[in-house]
């Protein structure tokens, strides 16, 4: 006998007695009972949504694909099966009086459009959220094209930049900056030095990315240490994933006013029915970025970035592997105002990527995914003068870091009251070597191992819970170079990280979640043990080896509604650490280097705010949007002492009109003036932006694509907090107008 039988035997069973065990009401009991079963595999489908159309009875398959209605209305009803991933299914029927009635159904898989869901968020892309989360791309993402990740992201809920010229600019989250926010490629560290400083650039021109994905809130479950603020997951299609057969690709130009900007991108993939290949490269040069106030000097940049590909999908695998390759120059403003001196950085870095997925349906564990990333990057920071007509350069600072980065995850069948889940495995390590004249930190070696697992649990068909926990074996030492002779300290951990939320959509359209999280972040070599000169910085650092490991706690909460004409979301947050490492200025100037001097030190510290965005469609061509963000930062042994670097309230408005054939927008954007400062932080004046764009879509055998923008559209004079420039008295970039062209093929 089969199991289902024995199941369809048993509920029939219980279903006859219940007259017994609940007197003569039972008798006038009209039941429905079934299973859920897969068309293709036969398998019965836990954990999906059986109801009654028009009504609100309903239930979810149990672990086996069983469901049970009981005291249903007599007459006619149509039972409907819809689940994320399944082709929704309708059986009419007719019930009587005290009847009982099997119905079974089999339902078709079409997968699930990752388009919508945030891979990043969820190693089994459930496509339920647990904590806030956005995605660029397409034409969305193409809409946003600037010189850096960090303008491209700044302005969205909850996201700013922290500023120092246009290559180096870095996203900041909720006020959080630094490696407290992980910046991954295709879902593994890039092993570049961008989270150490704000004059360190991201090493991958923004035309590279196919897609952005952003969590933002505590994300070390998945991808370990540090990543108390949240993560940004640059995707590529370097190792292609869906291809048709023959040749594809795209075209892509840019031009930027502002600083003279000028960049191309070029793909092609050709596709055979089982494999594929792929190429691509990108150029971009500009120079100095251009102000109401004049030009900022030292703010010049030139990227050059290719890779090829290779992609295969078979029945029970799919996978590939590539190369990338990048070269980045850019200036960076230095203290002095002398135009013959300056300082610039280089950087060079390669990178092997690969990624294996397999299933095997037979087995528990009948999904598996395998990546990894191996990289050497190598940066200097140069310090250049002119005498005598002549230019002398000295390399001051030198980076040199090879870094991999790995990620196994098993996915396993749903059992018990347990939904699909995923437990993982991540190695991670790097070997910074740090030389040069003015190289004011050792070197550093790291390794990481850690273990988590990630568990959903269906508790009815509009309310679920995650759960998981992740275990890191941690160890750090310090590597001895010219300035930093003899040092030997080491530091082995082992930390835990977990977190619980909920998701729940009581109605159509409305969804709330939340998120209890706790994090760590072990403290980096630079606030250890700095203590020098950084000259691409412009400060003089101070470390502190007494430092211990940041722990956080953070609570996530958001409502999101969407249901036409109307698409809101509102999120909350409270962030409270242990140790948390601030970076701050003394007040003081290093007698030798003229510069100020910066230390970090520990402190308990909590941050909180919130984030709102709503856009309303009265019309199919009108869109009006508006999104408004807020974080403060307190020392806690202080309450009247401010944490430094938190950006100030902002609120956005936007307008847009589409006619199918292209549209026009205009969008304002305002920043209140920030005086909730730290000790020797300067406040920072609000001010107001107007920026206008439009696009025209050409579709003939190819699709093109141009768009037209216009920033800062009254050429305002304004000085962004988080400019690490600002004391410098530049102001941000004046009117700005962009121009881009996209061809795919």
């Amino acid at each position: 006998m089969k199991t289902k039988d024995i199941i369809a035997i048993t509920a029939m069973l219980l279903i006859a007695a219940a007259p017994l065990l609940h007197g003569q009401e039972g008798e006038t009991d009209s039941n429905v009972f079934g299973h859920v079963i897969d068309a293709s595999t036969d398998e019965h489908v836990p954990f999906i949504n059986v109801v009654i159309e028009g009504t609100r009875i309903g239930t979810i398959t149990d672990g086996s694909g069983h469901y049970i209605l009981t005291n249903l209305p007599v007459g006619k009803h149509t039972l409907v099966v819809l689940g994320m991933g399944y082709e929704t299914q309708r059986i009419e029927i007719e019930i009587d009086l005290g009847q009982t009635l099997e119905v079974d159904f089999e339902v078709n898989y079409v997968g699930i459009n990752l388009d919508d869901i945030v891979v990043t968020a969820s190693p089994t892309a459930s496509g339920f959220r647990y904590q806030p989360d956005i995605a660029y791309l397409g034409e969305q993402l193409q809409r946003r094209n600037e010189v850096s990740f960090g303008e491209i992201l700044n302005f969205s809920p909850g996201i700013s930049m922290r500023s120092f010229g246009s290559a180096p600019a870095r996203p900041v989250i909720r006020g959080l900056d630094g490696d407290r926010i992980l910046v991954l490629e295709n879902g593994e560290r890039m092993g570049d030095v961008s989270e150490t400083s704000a004059d360190h650039a991201i090493a991958m021109d923004p035309m590279v990315a196919s897609r952005i994905e952003v969590v933002r809130g505590p994300a070390s479950l998945l991808y370990g240490p540090s990543a108390l603020g949240g993560v940004i997951n640059l995707m590529t299609t370097d190792i292609p994933d869906r291809w048709d057969f023959g040749s594809s690709g795209l075209l892509s130009s840019q031009y930027s006013s502002m600083n003279r900007m000028g960049a191309g991108f070029a793909r092609y993939t050709h596709g055979w029915d089982s494999y594929a290949i792929s190429g691509r490269f990108a150029y971009r040069e500009g120079g100095d970025i251009r102000t109401p106030a004049g030009r900022v000097p030292g703010t010049s940049m030139r990227n050059t970035d290719g890779a090829l590909g290779f992609g295969f999908s078979g029945d029970r695998a799919t996978g590939g592997i590539s190369f990338s390759a990048s070269d980045q120059e850019y200036e960076v403003p230095e203290s002095s105002l002398i135009d013959d001196e300056g300082v610039y950085i280089t950087m060079q870095r390669v990178a092997l990527q690969g990624r294996v997925a397999m299933q095997n349906s037979s087995s528990f564990f009948d999904r598996t995914q395998f990546r990894f990333n191996a990289s050497r990057m190598f940066q200097q920071e140069i310090e250049y003068e002119y005498d005598d007509g002549l230019r002398d350069e000295d390399v001051e600072l030198e980076y040199l870091k090879h870094t991999f980065s790995s990620t196994a995850t098993l996915q396993h069948k749903p059992f018990s009251f347990f939904d699909r889940g995923a437990v993982g495995l991540n190695l991670y390590g790097h070997n910074l070597d740090v030389s040069g004249d003015e190289a004011y930190t050792p070197g550093e070696r790291r390794f990481n191992m850690g273990l988590f697992t990630f568990q959903e649990i269906p508790i009815t068909n509009t309310m679920r819970f995650q759960a998981g926990v992740r275990f890191d074996l941690m160890h750090i030492g310090a590597m001895e170079n010219e300035l930093f002779p003899g040092i030997r300290d080491n530091r082995f951990a082992i930390n835990y990280s977990g977190s619980f939320g909920f998701n729940h959509r009581p109605i159509e359209g409305l969804e709330i979640g939340g998120q209890f999280a706790r994090s760590h972040r072990n403290p980096s070599v630079e606030e250890l043990f700095a203590n020098g000169v950084h000259i691409g910085a412009g400060v003089y650092e101070l470390g502190n080896s007494n430092l211990r490991d940041e722990i956080g706690q953070g609570t996530d909460f958001f409502i999101n509604w969407n249901r036409n004409p109307l698409v809101m979301e509102a999120a909350f947050f409270v962030n409270h650490f242990r140790n948390y490492i601030i970076f701050e200025s003394t007040g003081t100037t290093d007698d030798d280097s003229g510069y100020p001097v910066f230390r970090y030190r520990g402190e308990e510290a909590r941050l909180a705010g919130a984030e709102l965005s709503a856009f309303w469609t009265p019309h199919r061509r009108v869109e009006i949007g508006m999104a408004a963000d807020f974080v403060t930062g307190k020392v806690i042994a202080d309450e009247e002492s401010y944490l430094p670097f938190i950006p100030p309230f902002r609120i956005r408005g936007e307008v847009e009109y589409d006619y199918d054939r292209g549209w026009v927008g205009a969008r304002v954007t305002h920043a209140a003036r920030q005086d909730r400062v730290a000790t020797e932080e300067d406040p920072t004046d609000g001010y107001t932006l107007l920026a206008l764009s439009a696009g025209y879509r050409i579709r003939t055998s190819v699709m093109q694509l141009i768009i037209l923008r216009v920033d800062n559209l009254l050429d305002q004079e304004y000085r962004d907090h988080l400019s690490r420039i600002e004391d410098r008295n530049y102001p941000m970039p004046g009117r700005n107008i962009s121009l881009t062209y996209r061809l795919m093929f």
